[in-house]
């Protein structure tokens, strides 16, 4: 993946991660702010205790990036093989646009309720009674894993992506782009909640996403039609960077 993939993807999650990962984990957040976070804590306290959690979210994301792009990387053999990834990106992405718009219920569908599982049900009360601040870390480790519609698109990125190392940088660059709202969310959840600025920033996330979706689909499409000019792009390419490089 290319730098403006990655500026896309973080641009992207920043945006989803004011609806979508709001309504996702801000009762969450509320819950563990609620149980665990005193009224005599300082600012800088609680911000501690925020920002370990959301690094144990990325840190969960980054674990599943690994995951994703380990198993891409057995079958992203060929440019057809990688066309139809793209399309199959493209398409999720277009439907993923429209259910940030509210068209489609298509990221809530992909959800499932991991919290039903007895071990993860353990290990989250012992955490939640916890006010020490790993505990927090461990707690966002947990909400990193709850299956959700965010994580499994960029879960698709990571795949397409063909190797474990650039899995594991998809998901660290979707992770620590919904830290800024989720972080800000522990502080003033009622504000952001009835922000004109949300709704906003929907729109404008379900026109990236839908638009990223169209090229992936365009590009997928070159790849399996005409294979023979994208790779001597990418060939042209290549050679013109290691001319820069001399």
């Amino acid at each position: 993946m290319g730098a403006i993939d990655f500026t896309t993807i973080f641009v992207v999650a920043f945006l989803g991660s004011i609806g979508h990962c709001i309504g996702m984990c801000g009762g969450f957040i509320l819950a563990y702010s609620n149980a665990k976070i005193g009224e005599d804590w300082s600012n800088t306290h609680q911000a501690v205790a925020h920002f370990l959690y959301n690094i144990g979210r990325v840190t969960s994301y980054i674990f599943l990036g690994a995951i994703f792009g380990l198993v891409g990387s057995a079958f992203v053999i060929s440019l057809t093989t990688w066309g139809v990834l793209l399309i199959f990106v493209g398409i999720i992405m277009v439907l993923m646009g429209l259910s940030l718009m509210g068209k489609l219920t298509f990221l809530t569908k992909l959800e499932v309720n991991i919290s039903r599982f007895k071990i993860y049900g353990i290990v989250f009360r012992k955490l939640i009674h916890s006010k020490s601040l790993p505990s927090f870390y461990g707690l966002g480790i947990l909400n990193g894993l709850i299956p959700c519609g965010l994580v499994y698109i960029f879960g698709t990125f990571a795949l397409a992506s063909g190797s474990m190392t650039s899995g594991m940088l998809v998901m660290a660059v979707f992770g620590l782009a919904t830290i800024p709202t989720l972080f800000t969310f522990g502080f003033i959840a009622s504000i952001i909640q009835k922000s004109s600025f949300k709704k906003t920033a929907l729109s404008i996330a379900s026109i990236l996403v839908i638009g990223y979706g169209v090229f992936s689909l365009v590009k997928g499409t070159m790849m399996i039609v005409k294979p023979e000019m994208v790779e001597n792009k990418i060939q042209l390419m290549k050679q013109e960077q290691l001319e820069m490089l001399q």
